[in-house]
């Protein structure tokens, strides 16, 4: 891999992000699809929603200019069939496209929840039908071994697609939050592909990282631009094919946790948040004030330092995620150690778990 070719087409996906956001900012303003204050809202004025055009106007750049660079500049190509992977690439962009179309309608008109989840696994089956499937893992009880999935590789691959388009979705409440934790983890995934000389997902993983990147200069607070779920359904689904890329078919199965750990924010947020909902009798699309983020502000911190707190997490346990695949013996135990006691003191110091545990600490009273 040619790191001139990765630098150009960071630059390109940057680039083309930010000189397209006021594309997406007129968008957004001429269908009505504006964020207002309201009670479970941050914002204090109203932001358009619908960024993820400029995000997949992005991508769409820096995947023409690759094409571009390998039929004239002799770019080496990074789709072509690794390892075994017989990648229908057409099939999986249909797959992205209609996960971003899902996020444009609901930024538009407030998709039912359950509407929206249907679209959402209709776009993860078009992906896992492209062939970019979990099929395997190696059994960590035999090290020549593996567990095969057969045809359960499929409803895995697509539970695995719609987990990681909703945590992004589910993390994104402050200026910048969403797209600096995926630039993070996608950035752990990108050195986990290097090492493990997975072509397609490092250079995926760069076009990622420029659209986050580029977006971060409107999204970052005070954002001028949201997101809006065009947005965190791209970046999650995106993520999500990354790290199947670097990680489907290893011989480690260590390294299956590498974006898990990488994506370990939004993922506990996500559980705590399923949780506490389902603790209150609450719907888990129903949108409330207790994500980490909110309890962050709760407790005094500033949207700038609230998001550079949860920014920092996520690189300690990317950072962690890395050791972990890369190392062994004393090094990897360290890595567990500390991505375990940094995410537990952050767990419990803003009472993350609290609506789930508050009944052992205030046991009901008896009925007269």
């Amino acid at each position: 891999m040619n790191w001139l070719e990765c630098c150009l087409v960071l630059i390109v996906a940057a680039a083309t992000t930010i000189a397209t956001t006021p594309l997406a900012h007129h968008i957004a303003c001429s269908f009505d699809a504006i964020d207002y204050p309201s009670s479970r809202r941050v914002n204090t004025h109203p932001i358009p929603r619908m960024g993820g055009i400029a995000m997949f106007l992005g991508m769409v750049a820096s995947i023409v200019f690759i094409l571009i660079g390998v039929h004239f500049w002799g770019f080496s190509n990074p789709f072509r069939n690794y390892l075994g992977y017989h990648i229908n690439y057409p099939l999986l962009a249909c797959g992205l496209v209609v996960m971003f179309g899902t996020g444009v309608v609901d930024d538009i008109r407030n998709l039912h929840p359950l509407t929206k989840f249907f679209w959402q696994i209709v776009a993860a089956c078009l992906m896992a039908a492209s062939g970019l499937l979990l099929t395997n893992i190696q059994n960590p009880f035999d090290a020549g071994g593996f567990i095969n999935f057969g045809f359960f590789a499929y409803p895995i691959t697509v539970f695995y697609l719609v987990a990681f388009a909703n945590i992004i979705n589910l993390i994104d409440g402050l200026d910048g939050l969403a797209s600096g934790i995926t630039a993070i983890s996608t950035a752990a995934i990108f050195v986990f592909a290097v090492f493990a000389s997975r072509f397609e997902a490092a250079m995926l993983a760069i076009i990622l990282i420029g659209v986050c990147v580029g977006f971060l200069k409107s999204n970052f607070y005070p954002a001028k631009i949201f997101m809006g779920d065009s947005g965190s359904l791209l970046l999650g689904s995106s993520l999500g094919v990354i790290s199947l890329f670097a990680v489907a078919r290893s011989t480690l199965f260590i390294s299956l946790l590498v974006p898990i750990l990488a994506a370990g924010v939004p993922i506990i947020d996500t559980f705590a948040t399923i949780v506490r909902r389902k603790r209150a009798h609450q719907s888990i699309g129903q949108a409330d004030k207790g994500h980490l983020h909110h309890r962050l502000l709760r407790s005094g911190y500033s949207q700038r330092t609230t998001v550079l707190i949860m920014w920092a997490w996520t690189a300690v346990l990317s950072i962690c995620a890395i050791i972990l695949a890369e190392s062994d013996g004393i090094m990897r135990l360290l890595a567990i150690i500390i991505a375990a006691v940094v995410t537990a003191f952050i767990v419990f110091h803003f009472h993350l778990l609290e609506p789930a545990l508050r009944h052992h600490f205030n046991p009901r009273e008896p009925k007269k």
